[in-house]
C-alpha cells in the first residue's frame, strides 16, 4: 500500500467511515472519491502559468483521489479543450459574449424561459436598483487614487454600500430561477433608466453624473455579461442533486474559483443556495486586470468609473463570502488586503511549475562566461528598451560580453512594432564588428526564439548563458525568473512584481528604469565567477523547495481536506456522487457527534441525519429529526428563516444569512435563526438524557 493511500484510509477511519481498500475499480472508486470538487475558471484569466487550462490541468492530475467538474466561462471564440488526463468530467463552457444560448439557461419548473410578466419586472426593479445603488456610491475620502478604499472602508456608509449591492445581486439571481430572462432585463430599457437614475442620485460617482445615454447602454450590456452565470443552468436543485448526469453545483463539496470577477459567481451562488464552501485562488487579482485593460481602452470616463465600480463592489463580496482566499504571492496578496479582504482568511500558495526539464540543466560552471540571457514575451512592460542601453554599458567595460534575448511578440497589438523598435535600436547601438576586412560582422546581440535550431527547449536557453537578467517595470508572478532558478542559473532583476519574493537573497536586485544599476549589477556578476556559482546553487535549491508543481498540489490537498473538515453535511451530499446513499468522507463534522449546540449542523431546518457510524446517544430521532421538530414549535420561526432566503434581497442581510447558514470554515458568521436553532437542540439533547 502505497503512503498516499494508507494517508487516505487513515483519513477515513478518523471521519468515522469503513476503511477502504487501496485496489477497487473506477465506479467504486469515484463513489469512495475524498472529495467532489467544482473547479471555476475563466480562458484568459490570469493564473500560475500564463493559461488557465495547463494549471488546472495539473491540479486534476495531481490529486486522482478527488472528482472535478469543471466550469468555465469562455471570454471569447478560443479554445475549450477538456482537462486531459484524470478524474475530471467533460467541462461544461458557457459563453460571455454574443448570445445565451437558450440551451445553457436554467429553466424555471412549470414557466417559459424569458417570461416577463408585471411582478416579475417589478423584482428586476427593485434588486437592479439595489445593485446600482450599491455600485454607484461615491468613493471613501481615499479618493480616485485609491479604488478600492471604498471596500476596505469600515465605516457605517461602506458597510451598508456593500450590503445593497449583494442584496441586489443575490435577488436577481433568484429571480432569474424563479422567472428567467435576466439577460433580457438587463439589456431593456427598464435597466437603463435604473442606471441614468443611481447616476443622478446624490452621493453618486462623480464622473457618473456626466454620463450619457450612450454611456449607459455600453455600462448596461457589458453587466449583461459579467451577470451572465447567474442565468445558467449549472447549479441544479438541492432537493435532487443527482436529477442530471453530475448534479451541478448542487451536487458538489467545495466550488474552487480560480479567478476573480465573473468566474467566482458561480461559487457565490452555489454557497448562497446550497451552503457550499467557496474557495478562491488568485494568480493575479484579476480587478487589477480590469484596471489595466480599460485604462487603455476607447472608453468614456463615465464607463470607466462605473463598470470599475462595479468590479470593486463585486471584489468586495467575493472575498468576503470565501472561507480562504490562496494569492499567489504576497504582491497579489496586498492587492486583495486593499480591496477588502480578510488577513485572516489569506493564505499563500505559490505557483507549481514543472522542474523536469529545467533540473536537468547542469549547474553554472565558474569559468569567464560572460553571456547574459533575457527570456519571455516581447512586450512594453519588459523594458527591453533599458536592457539594451545597460548591456551597452556591459559591453563597453566587458568587449567579449554577449546578450541573447530569447522570445516572441506579445498578443497585444503594439508588441510586433515593439519587437521592431527593440531590433533597430539594438542594430544602432552596436554596429557589426569584424575582426579584419575579410570577416563577417558580428553583433554581439541576438534575438532567437523557442522552437528554433538552436533553442529548442525552454531550458536551453538558460543552459545558453551565464547570468538571466529581467528588466521588467510591471511584472507579476515571474515565471521565467523561476525557470532561470531552477537552471540553477544566477539572475539580475528589477525589482517589479513578486521579484524580491521569489528571488529571496539568490540573485541580485535593482530598480527598475535604472540601466547603470542594471550594467553595474551584471558585471560585478561576471567578473565574479565563483559568487555567480554559489547564487545559481542557492537559487535551484530555494526554487525546488518553493515553486513546484508538487508542492502547489500538497497545499490544494491540504486546503480540500482542510475546508471539508469543517462543512456540515448538505442535503445534496446524501445521496453522494453515484447516487447510492454511501457514506462520504467528512459528510458529518467530528463535532456533531457531541451533544450540545454543534448536534445541529446547518441552520434551523437542516438537522445532520445519522451516517451508520454514530453512537446512540448522539443519533437524531428515528420518528422523524426530533431536534429538527422541537425548533420549529419551540421557536415558530425555523421554517419562515428559510424561506427568507427565497424571497428577492429586499429583506435584511440578516435574514438572508441565517437562511443560507455558514460553516465555521466557510468564513461566515451564522445568522440569529441558527442560533436559537442550537440552544433548542441542546435542550432537546438534554431532555433525552443524553450524557458526555
Amino acid at each position: 500500500m502505497s503512503p498516499e493511500s494508507l494517508r487516505s484510509f487513515f483519513l477515513q477511519v478518523a471521519a468515522g467511515l469503513p476503511g477502504r481498500p487501496p485496489s477497487l475499480d473506477a465506479d467504486q472508486e469515484e463513489r469512495g472519491a475524498l472529495v467532489r470538487i467544482a473547479l471555476l475558471t475563466e480562458s484568459g484569466g490570469p493564473d500560475a502559468s500564463g493559461e488557465t487550462r495547463p494549471w488546472r490541468d495539473r491540479l486534476v492530475r495531481g490529486l486522482p483521489g478527488h472528482v472535478f467538474e469543471v466550469y468555465t466561462l469562455d471570454s471569447g471564440p478560443a479554445d475549450a479543450r477538456g482537462s486531459g488526463p484524470g478524474r475530471a468530467r467533460e467541462p461544461r463552457t458557457a459563453p460571455l459574449y454574443g448570445e445565451l444560448p437558450g440551451a445553457l439557461r436554467w429553466r424555471p419548473a412549470g414557466r417559459r424561459a424569458g417570461a416577463r410578466g408585471r411582478r416579475a419586472r417589478g423584482r428586476f426593479a427593485e434588486c437592479f436598483g439595489a445593485l446600482a445603488a450599491g455600485f454607484t456610491a461615491a468613493e471613501a475620502p481615499g479618493g480616485p487614487a485609491c479604488p478600492c478604499a471604498t471596500s476596505a472602508a469600515g465605516d457605517g456608509d461602506g458597510a451598508a454600500q456593500a450590503d445593497r449591492f449583494a442584496a441586489g445581486l443575490y435577488g436577481l439571481a433568484q429571480l432569474a430561477r424563479d422567472h428567467g430572462g435576466l439577460p433580457e432585463l438587463l439589456r431593456s430599457e427598464q435597466a437603463v433608466r435604473i442606471l441614468e437614475s443611481a447616476c443622478r442620485t446624490p452621493g453618486a460617482l462623480r464622473a457618473a453624473h456626466g454620463a450619457r445615454v450612450g454611456d449607459l447602454l455600453t455600462v448596461t450590456e457589458e453587466l449583461e455579461r459579467a451577470l451572465r452565470p447567474l442565468s445558467l443552468d449549472w447549479y441544479g436543485d438541492a432537493a435532487h442533486p443527482s436529477g442530471s448526469d453530475s448534479g451541478g453545483l448542487a451536487a458538489a463539496d467545495l466550488c474552487h474559483a480560480t479567478a476573480g470577477g465573473a468566474a467566482a459567481l458561480p461559487g457565490l451562488l452555489a454557497k448562497r443556495f446550497f451552503g457550499t464552501p467557496f474557495l478562491l485562488t488568485e494568480y493575479g487579482v484579476r480587478l487589477r486586470e480590469h484596471y489595466l485593460a480599460r485604462s487603455g481602452a476607447h472608453l468614456s470616463a463615465p464607463v470607466r468609473a462605473l463598470l470599475g465600480a462595479f468590479d470593486t463592489a463585486l471584489a468586495t463580496e467575493t472575498y468576503a463570502q470565501a472561507a480562504l482566499v490562496t494569492p499567489g504571492n504576497a504582491h497579489t496578496r496586498h492587492w486583495q488586503e486593499r480591496c477588502g479582504a480578510d488577513r485572516e482568511r489569506l493564505r499563500t500558495v505559490y505557483p507549481g511549475m514543472d522542474a523536469t526539464g529545467f533540473a536537468a540543466v547542469p549547474d553554472a560552471a565558474a569559468d569567464r562566461s560572460t553571456t547574459l540571457v533575457w527570456t519571455g514575451t516581447v512586450e512594453p512592460a519588459k523594458d527591453l528598451v533599458s536592457l539594451l542601453h545597460a548591456f551597452a554599458r556591459v559591453h563597453r567595460a566587458a568587449p567579449d560580453a554577449t546578450l541573447r534575448i530569447v522570445g516572441a511578440a506579445g498578443p497585444g497589438p503594439e508588441d510586433p512594432a515593439y519587437l521592431a523598435h527593440c531590433r533597430a535600436l539594438a542594430a544602432q547601438l552596436f554596429p557589426d564588428e569584424a575582426a579584419d576586412a575579410q570577416s563577417d560582422g558580428d553583433n554581439p546581440v541576438s534575438f532567437d526564439e523557442i522552437g528554433g535550431p538552436d533553442m529548442p527547449r525552454p531550458q536551453d536557453a538558460y543552459a545558453a548563458g551565464s547570468v538571466v537578467v529581467l528588466s521588467s517595470v510591471s511584472e507579476g508572478f515571474p515565471r521565467s525568473l523561476v525557470e532561470a532558478m531552477l537552471s540553477g542559473r544566477a539572475s539580475v532583476s528589477t525589482d517589479a512584481g513578486a521579484v524580491c519574493e521569489v528571488i529571496g537573497g539568490t540573485g541580485l536586485v535593482v530598480p527598475p528604469r535604472n540601466p547603470r544599476a542594471l550594467a553595474d549589477a551584471c558585471l560585478a556578476l561576471l567578473r565574479d565567477p565563483g559568487r555567480r556559482a554559489r547564487l545559481g546553487a542557492a537559487a535551484r535549491a530555494r526554487a525546488l523547495e518553493l515553486f513546484t508543481v508538487e508542492q502547489n498540489i500538497a497545499a490544494f490537498r491540504g486546503i480540500y481536506l482542510e475546508l471539508m473538515s469543517h462543512a456540515p453535511r448538505r442535503p445534496a451530499a446524501a445521496a453522494g456522487p453515484g447516487g447510492d446513499g454511501a457514506p462520504r468522507l467528512f459528510t458529518r463534522p467530528a463535532e456533531s457527534r457531541v451533544p450540545g449546540r454543534w448536534a445541529v449542523a446547518r441552520g434551523a431546518a437542516q438537522a445532520a441525519p445519522p451516517t451508520g457510524r454514530a453512537p446512540s446517544w448522539a443519533a437524531p430521532d428515528p420518528a422523524g429529526d426530533g431536534a429538527r421538530h422541537t425548533t420549529a414549535h419551540a421557536t415558530g420561526s425555523a421554517r419562515p428563516a428559510v424561506e427568507k432566503s427565497a424571497r428577492p434581497p429586499a429583506t435584511e442581510r440578516a435574514a438572508a444569512g441565517a437562511g443560507a447558514g455558514a460553516g465555521a470554515g466557510a468564513g461566515a458568521g451564522a445568522g440569529a435563526g441558527a442560533g436559537t436553532t442550537a440552544g433548542v437542540s441542546a435542550g432537546t439533547d438534554r431532555q433525552r438524557g443524553a450524557r458526555p
